[in-house]
């Protein structure tokens, strides 16, 4: 495998996992942000949950923060070295393309370019990038470190050989790759996840059930250990917002167009997920935690 420079661009919920997860595998990673400071915090905020849930020691996390060697807002020194550049930046068509825009005019020939898109297919980003050739996606579940699966897939134009070296990265940092082979909006997880998730919050808006009550009525009828809501504050609720907002200006959807504005009421509040403390559920003690919740 040749991808040993990793840069991550944007360093929001995913792309601080993904950048992290890359160098405690032995990367070397750059991190590109608007902000530094934000960036650092959210990097260094992973350290409970890599202790939570595979009991990584603090020697062991900060050896990991080791191989990020730089956090920077200057785009031309952040992929200067770059084999491989992964994008995450938020899930809006206009901030994709100014993103790609930019890139273009400074990434060296030699780098992979991957979108983390959650709902964008690789033919409706690689028109800003311009090179097909190079340009696929690579789509990580949110607690990568966790739920490790990484879904990869071409455009009709990326070289067979390139979508290789790209799972063979995914497996180098502790991923299993799932290949896509070909488009598929939100790819297999989410083509799956997000229509569950829609009817969940269909329900809530129109004043069927409480988020609780759904919930409750899914994890003991079908045994599984997180109800939609749950699984919407593990993803955050601004991405729900998001991929809410495309939906209704892709289809004029009104119902997304409800769940959005009542997605942004909670965002608008700090109540956006787990990772604020609290969406749905108040964090770090949730109520579905409670040993009662489902009596």
């Amino acid at each position: 495998m040749t991808i040993k420079n990793v840069t991550i661009a944007g360093a929001g919920t995913l792309g601080s996992q993904i950048a992290y997860q890359s160098a405690l595998k032995g990367m070397r990673v750059t991190v590109w942000n608007r902000h530094v400071e934000s960036a650092e915090t959210r990097l260094h905020a992973l350290k409970d949950a890599y202790h939570r849930d595979l009991k990584l020691s603090e020697a062991d996390f900060n050896a990991g923060l080791t191989n990020i060697v730089a956090v920077t807002t200057d785009l031309r020194e952040a992929v200067e070295d770059a084999d491989l550049v992964i994008e995450a930046v938020p899930e809006a068509m206009e901030v994709k393309e100014a993103f790609y825009e930019e890139l273009k005019a400074v990434v060296p020939d030699k780098a992979i370019v991957a979108s983390n898109s959650s709902t964008f297919m690789p033919s409706q980003l690689v028109k800003f990038f311009g090179d097909p050739r190079r340009f696929l996606h690579i789509h990580f579940a949110n607690e990568i470190w966790k739920y490790n699966v990484a879904e990869i897939v071409g455009n009709p134009d990326t070289k067979p050989e390139l979508v290789e070296e790209v799972i063979d990265f995914a497996k180098a940092i502790g991923m299993v790759p799932i290949h896509l082979y070909k488009e598929q909006p939100g790819y297999v997880l989410n083509s799956l996840l997000i229509p569950f998730l829609n009817a969940a919050m269909a329900l809530w808006v129109n004043g069927i059930a409480s988020p609780h009550e759904i919930d409750k009525d899914w994890m003991i009828s079908t045994g599984s250990p997180s109800g939609p809501f749950i699984i919407l504050d593990t993803v955050g609720l601004r991405t729900a917002y998001q991929i809410s907002l495309n939906k209704y200006q892709a289809t004029g959807d009104e119902m997304a167009m409800q769940v959005a504005d009542k997605l942004k009421e909670m965002i608008d509040a700090g109540h956006y997920g787990r990772e604020a403390g609290q969406g749905f559920y108040h964090y770090p003690d949730a109520e579905f935690l409670a040993p009662d919740f489902l009596k």
